[in-house]
């Protein structure tokens, strides 16, 4: 895995349906469809989801599994995750990618993540 850019940059949208604020990462991302195997980057984090760049994303409703770490920690974070939006990256400033819901996170990786998303934003 590649080492991760932090942007403590805050992503607000109010037509947005997530339940929190998501936070601006730069992070690789291994992601596997059914049949396929993906690295691409993801941009921003949140305690249930997390955001890929890719100019192929997967359909709405797709189930995808995920790999990678947060910066500072060698703990690769395994998840089963969800697309629940796509965007194409025609609008201004939004980019072409996915959005995944977390599924199956394990409670540690739910505590790690959390913790550098509040490091994040006290930050910002």
């Amino acid at each position: 895995m590649d080492k991760a850019i932090i942007r403590a940059d805050r992503q607000p949208d109010l037509h947005e349906r997530r339940k929190t604020e998501r936070v601006g990462l730069v992070v690789r991302v291994t992601y596997q469809s059914v049949d396929e195997l993906f690295s691409e980057f993801a941009r921003n984090i949140n305690e249930g989801g997390i955001f890929i760049e890719t100019d192929s994303p997967q359909q709405p409703g797709s189930e995808v599994e995920l790999q990678f770490k947060l910066p500072g920690s060698d703990e690769l974070i395994e998840v089963t995750g969800t697309v629940v939006r796509t965007a194409d990256g025609r609008s201004p400033g939004d980019s072409a990618g996915m959005g995944i819901e977390f599924g199956n996170l394990e409670i540690g990786a739910r505590q790690r993540i959390n913790q550098l998303i509040r490091q994040l934003r006290a930050d910002a």
